[in-house]
């Protein structure tokens, strides 16, 4: 299987580096939980244990089985072939250990595959929080939409470092419905699909820096930067796909991943910075080695002090599959270190604190972990965000970012309701600058386990706030949060790709009124840029008209390429797209329009 490495700029040192040595102390290879399977080719009962979580996380029969679970699994799966078929469901990820994705091989019809949690016109409306990374499929089923890898998903469902040979199927229709059940996803990086890619029924997807045989389908907003193979742009849903595109991913570091050699030892690997990349990459050049004798793997019973002490040491730490209450913030303040989780673990704000609180320091990576809003206190006092990067006022460097992978933020789905409520000021607060975020779903639940959510249930303010100059964003979706859902302060930001929906619940006096809106860069702000930015409405519960989905500066309005409304249903509506640009998306009916 060839692979490309096509116009990347590698920031960094030979191929390979070893990182120099923290404390040594930790056991290579590591105790892994019961929450962790570790396998290898001819190993006995793999099929029944992934078969298992499957059927505690995933399945359609209730629809979306497993959404709210407190279960959480990751599958590490050594170098080799592996003939079974790997139903992927709620809080589970997948990862191939070796070195290349070509090193673990799914040889079985399906492979390693993710279905729609809903039969019905619902479809993967909800099919959440799951991903897989690091291996090679040669998935040859035939599904009603195609023949290969099927990817049914929506938010928080990634795919990485994937090789695909065939297609690459991103919905799913299933009789006898008359239609393909909807999709709300989606985003994959450095992935190669020899077939073609279907997004089919996704309402948008972002994808960046991988080489796929074709690409055919989209609904409203697709957003591809430094694809290979990738369709010519166009700007809405008229006679063509809607494609936002970018010759080249700007700046970039790929999300750290896990390898175990033939005596067994596992390793950290923390990939460099690249600059103008385009196409798939798994070259290990300027790649950080990081023996695990130097890595703090966590049980799911430790506290934030326990785990405070290791990242203190210098350690990084890789976060077991677990949910763990966090009762002070867990702070990363050495150059270089990485939090990496695995099966969506899960940190929770337990004492209305920040969860993970990067320091002023250069070259941080946090991927793999759901941030997760907790109780207010008895004075209604919330947490002020659930990741803060920085102090304030610290620029960063531009070849040593930080970087945020794979990393989401919710505030109610398990709770939020009036019996049971949570509450968040902030999800995510970047005040530092040089700081890339690639890929993450910052939501505001809409619906809980067991009740509905209220107005005043599961307070957040805003998903993101960036105060920091020179940060990027890849595939950015933030959703249902109380009044701006994104403000963006700093200076020559980029983002590739926004998907947002604005609340159900609010009055015109709560949301309306007070002028708020999906995205709102700052009056001071004198460079920024946004490809595919889109804000969706539906006011579920009362009438509501809002003047602008995105608020920016005049001078900026020409740097936001093909932006979009869309009126899903419901009530009211969104008046004009970009400050008073753009036609009216106050319908009747489901309408979408963009400013081309």
């Amino acid at each position: 299987m060839q692979v490309f490495v096509l116009l990347a700029v590698v920031v960094g040192i030979a191929a390979c580096t070893t990182a120099a040595p923290t404390s040594g102390a930790q056991p290579n290879p590591p105790v892994w939980p019961a929450s962790v399977g570790v396998f290898a080719p001819g190993d006995a009962g793999i099929q029944d244990k992934v078969n298992a979580a499957f059927a505690t996380n995933g399945g359609h029969e209730p629809a979306n089985h497993g959404q709210f679970s407190t279960d959480r699994y990751a599958f590490l799966f050594k170098p080799g072939s592996y003939d079974i078929d790997c139903p992927v469901g709620y809080y589970t990820t997948i990862h191939g250990l070796g070195t290349a994705p070509t090193d673990v091989v799914f040889t079985s019809p399906k492979g390693v595959y993710s279905q729609e949690g809903d039969f019905t016109i619902g479809g993967a409306l909800s099919s959440f929080w799951r991903s897989a990374e690091n291996f090679r499929t040669s998935a040859s089923n035939k599904w009603n939409v195609g023949t290969g890898m099927m990817w049914a998903v929506s938010q928080a469902a990634p795919i990485r470092r994937v090789v695909v040979d065939n297609d690459l199927l991103l919905f799913e229709y299933e009789p006898p419905i008359s239609g393909a059940g909807e999709s709300s996803g989606g985003f994959f990086a450095n992935v190669q699909v020899s077939g073609k890619v279907a997004p089919g029924s996704q309402q948008q997807w972002f994808a960046r820096d991988s080489t796929v045989g074709s690409w055919t389908g989209g609904v409203w907003n697709i957003v591809l930067a430094g694809v290979k193979g990738a369709p010519p742009p166009h700007c809405s849903n008229v006679d063509g796909v809607p494609i936002t595109s970018a010759p080249a991913t700007p700046t970039i570091a790929e999300k750290p991943y896990i390898t175990a050699d033939a005596s067994g030892k596992f390793t950290l690997q923390v990939p460099p910075v690249k600059t103008n990349s385009v196409g798939s990459d798994f070259s290990t050049e300027g790649t950080v080695s990081i023996d695990f004798s130097d890595v703090y793997v966590t049980k799911t019973t430790d506290t934030a002090t326990i785990i405070n002490e290791q990242l203190a040491a210098g350690l990084s730490v890789v976060v077991s599959p677990g949910i763990y209450q966090i009762e002070a913030p867990l702070v990363v303040g050495k150059k270089g270190q990485v939090i990496l989780g695995l099966g969506f673990a899960t940190l929770v704000a337990s004492k209305q604190n920040v969860i993970i609180s990067v320091g002023d320091v250069d070259d941080v990576r946090i991927a793999g972990l759901l941030l997760q809003a907790g109780p207010p206190g008895s004075t209604n006092t919330t947490s002020p965000t659930l990741l803060q990067w920085g102090n304030g006022g610290y620029a960063g460097t531009a070849s040593a970012p930080g970087v945020v992978s794979d990393v989401f933020g919710r505030v109610g789905g398990p709770d939020g309701t009036a019996a049971s409520p949570v509450a968040a000021d902030i999800m995510f607060h970047i005040k530092s600058g040089n700081v890339i975020v690639d890929d993450t779903w910052l939501w505001r639940a809409d619906h809980a386990a067991g009740a509905a959510v209220t107005y005043e249930s599961n307070r957040c303010q805003h998903g993101l706030v960036v105060d920091g100059d020179d940060v990027v964003a890849y595939g950015l979706a933030v959703e249902h949060v109380e009044q701006d859902l994104t403000i963006w302060n700093g200076n020559n930001g980029k983002v590739f790709f926004y998907q947002s929906e604005l609340p159900y619940g609010v009055t015109q006096a709560e949301f309306g009124d007070p002028g708020y809106c999906g995205f709102r860069v700052s009056p001071h702000v004198t460079s920024f840029s946004g490809l595919g930015v889109g804000v969706y409405s539906f006011f579920r519960d009362f009438d509501v008209t809002v003047k602008s989905a995105i608020v920016a500066p005049a001078a900026l309005v020409k740097n936001f390429v093909a932006p979009l409304t869309v009126f899903l249903s419901g009530k009211g509506g969104i008046e004009h797209i970009i400050n008073s640009e753009g036609a009216s998306s106050v319908c009747n009916t489901s309408c979408v329009h963009y400013v081309c």
